[in-house]
């Protein structure tokens, strides 16, 4: 799941030689709104169609306009987690991919990193998702997931995230194999631990939407 696995070769970087016009031939023909841009294989930044437009003069050189967004990139063996995080930070449908030597490897679009994160987190397969709030010293996934297991059921896989309501606390999110959470929640109150929310899921194949739905309430973001 690093950021190198995912990078799209579709999406050509822009050199401070080339001109606006072509900058928005590309982007027309590859449907995007954005392009990296790099100098000998240093990212500088990106180039956004609505900069193009205001410059409104084709034959401009990408050199006279300044790129945006210089820090949207990730070093290739990051996880594909960190280009989320970049790109929700940077407001940004591309990260840029670097080497440890900060040389330009390529773009992850948020579509493709969105997609992989839901493969990983097994947002396709039908069961559940249940939240919990608990302390970290108190996190142990081992005995979760023994207790979980006691009523028959499995942790797919699992999420933590700060507590915005509490610092000293995580919110635990974990992807079930079952639909049915009734049991499963009583259990885990049972033991003393705090659900907060929960989600089933219907029987059915999920759509495209639904499954990014699902990722981002997985996320809670």
């Amino acid at each position: 799941m690093q950021a190198y696995e995912y990078i799209n070769n579709l999406i050509p970087p822009l050199k401070l030689s080339d001109k606006t016009g072509m900058a928005l031939a590309w982007m027309e023909e590859i449907r995007t709104d954005v392009l990296p841009v790099i100098d000998k294989g240093v990212f500088l930044g990106l180039i956004k169609e609505e900069r193009i437009f205001e410059v409104n003069n084709p034959d401009t050189l990408i050199a006279d306009i300044e790129p945006s967004n210089p820090q949207c990139w990730v070093f290739s063996d990051k996880h594909i987690y960190d280009v989320l995080r970049v790109s929700s930070e940077q407001k940004s449908n591309i990260v840029a991919v670097l080497d440890r030597d900060s040389n330009y490897l390529g773009v992850v679009t948020m579509e493709d990193s969105i997609a992989a994160f839901a493969d990983s987190l097994s947002i396709k397969s039908q069961g559940s998702v249940v939240i919990l709030s608990i302390s970290m010293t108190d996190y142990s996934l081992s005995e979760i997931s023994r207790i979980i297991e006691s009523d028959n059921a499995k942790v797919l896989s699992s999420f933590i995230t700060t507590d915005p309501l509490d610092d000293s606390k995580i919110k635990l999110t974990l992807k079930l194999d079952q639909t049915e959470l009734r049991h499963i929640k009583a259990t885990l109150e049972r033991f003393g631990y705090k659900v907060i929310d929960h989600y089933q899921e219907e029987s059915g194949v999920s759509s495209e939407e639904d499954r990014i739905g699902n990722l981002l309430r997985f996320l809670d973001i």
